[in-house]
């Protein structure tokens, strides 16, 4: 069997001069273990050693299963590759069950739990190959784009680790910009896939709800929050998207047709539409002068780009109603929830039949607003977040370029704002600001042109470079 130095012919990236088997990207591991250049178990002991030199300054993977994993791995190179994540090593959000690996969903409440059954995402991925090797931090439940919970504490922004690596998926995001995984699962309802990718350089998806079955047996249908994936490079989250897509009967609104990418390539000829604050919203001046290159780059690449005026703010109360229902409706009935989870349920609890009727009707006014929009532009660009990582002891964002805000959901309005339109939507790293702190660049796209928003996303991802920069650990 070939080693690191096979690895190194086949053209290894290369980071400050030392070849670094862990940053592999999910593609290349693939390539290499297939044509038996490089074994399963020794890009599993990369990612091992790497999870061993850097986890415990990050908290990014809070349950690992390396023996588990190596098994795996050793049964990968003992059998023929099939699956196009075959020997390829993958974390799981702590959200997502794992059959037979703790799962806590960051609930002191669940802190021993140990699932019988894996999430569709998990089988679908541990069927396509991928090999396992343990479960992300997440805030409890989900709650919040900042990962921190009583179980495991805060995850740490790479790039800088007295900052927040986002949420909810940033025990995710924190492992890839580590080189710990090349892949990752996230789920995203208020921009939790999207968000701690734009806080950590990594590249995130929310695809067109359905796009990824997520079957609930007390919410079916529900489509504010979504599963979707996470991974250093668009080329990954597309590989990734190809595996974990596809139709589930036990899902209602789950999209029969199959996921491929685009055909088509670069972005020269597209409308694109450039929003700097999406109406009005603050933005911090460092996140704005970053995200303002982006339509620069576009221009340069051949695309028509236009600075729009846009009016999403009947996203806010609907957002805000459905979100509130849905904790009612799901951890209603527990007792002893953290602070931000109990805030949110005591918000469902007083949701009355005229609030959804009311953001029902908001909700679908915009979407055929938006669906006229994408009549005449292909995407929407914008930022993200609104700010750039934030100090990890601050539980949430409270002012922005000197407006105060009312709650804690409230800096997070331009990821939410865009889960309600049920549009896929990718963040892309798009540069750093003065401090060295990663921005991501916001691509939206209409309802079920994920792989047309794959595809302008990667444009800019190969027209600038910046998710290449790996973080000072």
């Amino acid at each position: 069997m070939a080693n690191l130095a096979v690895a190194r012919r086949e053209g290894v990236r290369e980071d400050r001069g030392v070849t670094e088997l862990h940053y592999l990207t999910a593609t290349e591991m693939a390539r290499l273990i297939r044509a038996r250049q490089v074994s399963a178990v020794e890009l599993l002991q990369a990612c091992l050693d790497r999870i061993e030199q850097v986890n415990p300054r990050v908290n990014a993977i809070v349950t690992l299963v390396a023996e588990q994993a190596m098994d795996a791995a050793k049964a990968a190179d003992a059998a023929e590759p099939e699956g196009p994540l075959h020997g390829v090593p993958v974390a799981h959000k702590d959200l997502v069950d794992t059959a037979g690996i703790r799962t806590t969903y960051g609930s002191t409440r669940f802190a021993e739990h140990v699932p019988d059954q894996d999430a569709l995402i998990v089988r679908r991925l541990r069927g396509a190959g991928a090999i396992s090797v343990g479960k992300t931090n997440t805030p409890e439940f989900g709650t919040g784009s900042h990962t921190v919970n009583e179980v495991f504490g805060a995850t740490r922004n790479p790039y800088d680790l007295s900052r927040s690596a986002g949420g909810s998926s940033g025990g995710a995001a924190a492992a890839l910009a580590c080189g710990m995984v090349p892949l990752a699962d996230g789920s995203d309802m208020g921009g939790s896939l999207r968000n701690p990718a734009s806080f950590c350089n990594v590249v995130g998806l929310r695809p067109t709800p359905g796009r990824v079955p997520a079957p609930s047996e007390i919410a079916a249908w529900y489509t504010l929050s979504v599963l979707g994936p996470m991974a250093r490079t668009v080329e990954d989250v597309t590989l990734m998207m190809s595996v974990i897509s596809g139709f589930d009967p036990r899902s209602p609104y789950a999209i029969t047709e199959g996921f491929g990418p685009d055909p088509e390539r670069g972005v020269a000829g597209l409308r694109i539409a450039w929003s700097p604050d999406l109406g009005g919203l603050p933005v911090d001046p460092a996140t704005a002068a970053v995200t303002a290159t982006a339509p620069g780059v576009f221009e340069r690449l051949g695309a028509e780009v236009e600075q729009v005026e846009l009016d999403l703010s009947d996203a806010d109360e609907a957002f805000r109603v459905y979100r509130a229902w849905h904790y009612a409706l799901s951890f209603g009935e527990l007792t002893g929830l953290g602070a931000n989870t109990a805030w949110n349920v005591e918000q469902g609890r007083k949701v009355t039949g005229d609030d959804l009727a009311r953001a029902e009707r908001l909700r679908s006014g915009l979407y055929h607003r938006m669906a006229a929009f994408f009549d005449t532009y292909d995407v929407l660009i914008a930022p993200v977040s609104q700010v750039p990582p934030f100090p990890v002891e601050d539980p949430y964002v409270s002012e922005i370029n000197g407006v105060r805000l009312p709650d804690y959901l409230s800096w997070m309005r331009s990821a939410y704002w865009i889960s309600v339109l049920h549009a896929p939507a990718a963040s892309v790293p798009a540069g750093f600001t003065p401090q060295g702190l990663p921005v991501g660049v916001q691509i939206v796209g209409r309802p079920f042109a994920d792989a047309r928003v794959l595809r302008v996303a990667r444009a800019f991802e190969q027209a600038t470079g910046h998710g290449a920069r790996r973080p000072p650990l």
